[in-house]
């Protein structure tokens, strides 16, 4: 499961549907509807928020903006709360400088094989936007983060 602390605007088409898939997957974990993922690290930060329904619903409308920007038609009825204030206005998840860039630089190595040309475009971008949920904080990566090669 990776829930991308990235911009969604930032990943590829098979990224941006992954992100939506394990989204709400996330949000199945969360609702106590799976047996499995229920102590996965990428779910600390949405268990530990005062709201955590809320949040992973602000997390898939910003992953479904950016997929009907795209021309893509992902379901809003499978996002558990509808996008209203609440969700607009969820309380924001902080996220470290370093998170941001170890996610940048997994997201390179991915595009690298599967879209060389989007790659490119991710690679000349500068410092990473953060998803809306979230807001950018200096720091090193996060504790939650499974660092693998």
């Amino acid at each position: 499961m990776r829930l991308w602390s990235l911009d969604p605007a930032l990943l590829d088409r098979q990224g941006l549907v992954a992100c939506w898939r394990e989204a709400l997957l996330a949000q199945a974990v969360l609702f106590g509807h799976t047996a499995g993922y229920t102590a996965h690290p990428q779910l600390e930060r949405f268990h530990a928020h005062p709201e955590p329904v809320t949040a992973i619903s602000s997390y898939l409308h910003g992953v479904r903006d950016e997929a009907t920007r795209r021309g893509y038609q992902f379901d809003a009825e499978r996002i558990a709360r509808p996008l209203d204030q609440a969700t607009r206005e969820a309380t924001r998840i902080v996220v470290t400088s370093g998170q941001l860039e170890l996610e940048r630089q997994h997201l390179l190595r991915k595009l690298a094989v599967r879209s060389p040309g989007h790659r490119a475009q991710v690679a000349t971008a500068g410092t990473p936007a953060a998803h809306p949920l979230f807001v950018v904080v200096p720091g090193a990566v996060a504790s939650w983060e499974r660092v693998t090669s």
